[in-house]
C-alpha cells in the first residue's frame, strides 16, 4: 500500500526488507547475524537484570557486560570481512584468515574478562 503522499507504508518496506535478506544474503551471513541477534539480547537482559536486582558484585556485571559489547564488536566486525559485497575492500583477508582473528579476538577477550572478574 502506498499512502497518499506516494511512500511506501511501514509494513510495506519492513516485507521487502525480509524478502530480500532471505533470498540475497548468503547463509553464512545469516548464521553470523543470528549470532549478534544472541549477543545483543544477552546484554539487554544482563543490563536490565542489573537495574531490577542491583550490582552487588560489580565486577562481575561489568566484566559480563564488557564482554558482551566486546563480543557483539568482533561479530560485527567478522561479518563485515567475510560479506561477499566487500572482497573489494578485504581482498587480502580471507575468510578463514577473518574467522582465526575473530577466535583469536575472543581468546583475548575472554582472558581479559577472566582476569577482571578476579
Amino acid at each position: 500500500m502506498v499512502s497518499a503522499s506516494g511512500t511506501p507504508s511501514m509494513v510495506e518496506v519492513v516485507t521487502r526488507l525480509v524478502g530480500e535478506y532471505t533470498s540475497k544474503t548468503p547463509q553464512k551471513l545469516k548464521l553470523i547475524d543470528a549470532y549478534l541477534g544472541y549477543i545483543m539480547f544477552t546484554g539487554i537482559f544482563q543490563f536490565v537484570y542489573c537495574c531490577l536486582v542491583g550490582t552487588f558484585p560489580f565486577n562481575s556485571f561489568l566484566s559480563g557486560f564488557i564482554s558482551t559489547v566486546a563480543s557483539f564488536i568482533l561479530g560485527v566486525c567478522l561479518r563485515i570481512q567475510t560479506n561477499p559485497a566487500n572482497v573489494a575492500v578485504f581482498k587480502d583477508i580471507s575468510v578463514e584468515r577473518a574467522f582465526a582473528d575473530f577466535i583469536f579476538a575472543h581468546c583475548v577477550l575472554h582472558l581479559v574478562v577472566l582476569n577482571f572478574i578476579g
